[in-house]
């Protein structure tokens, strides 16, 4: 079988790993949100791996702040006995 979602199967999750980069920063929520200019809510969406859709200008700003990668941030784990 190919590789596509038309098919209805498991194909994996993206996981967001921002609560990891920034509790050893010394960064809470309230101030990400201040450093990258904007609300609280969409930090906290961020920090609880909770994104319905991802603004990749958000990304950008959060790879600035805490000098890292996109990469670095997220986090693509196959469904399980599939390699």
């Amino acid at each position: 079988m190919t590789n596509s979602i038309l098919y209805e199967r498991e194909y994996g999750a993206v996981r967001l790993r921002l609560q990891e980069f920034m509790g050893p920063r010394g960064i809470n929520r309230n101030q990400m949100a201040r450093r990258i200019g904007v609300r609280f809510e969409v930090v906290d969406k961020w920090y609880q791996g909770k994104l319905e859709k991802m603004d990749l200008d958000v990304l950008a700003r959060l790879c600035f702040v805490l000098d890292c990668q996109a990469g670095d941030l997220l986090e693509y784990s196959t469904p399980d006995g599939e390699e």
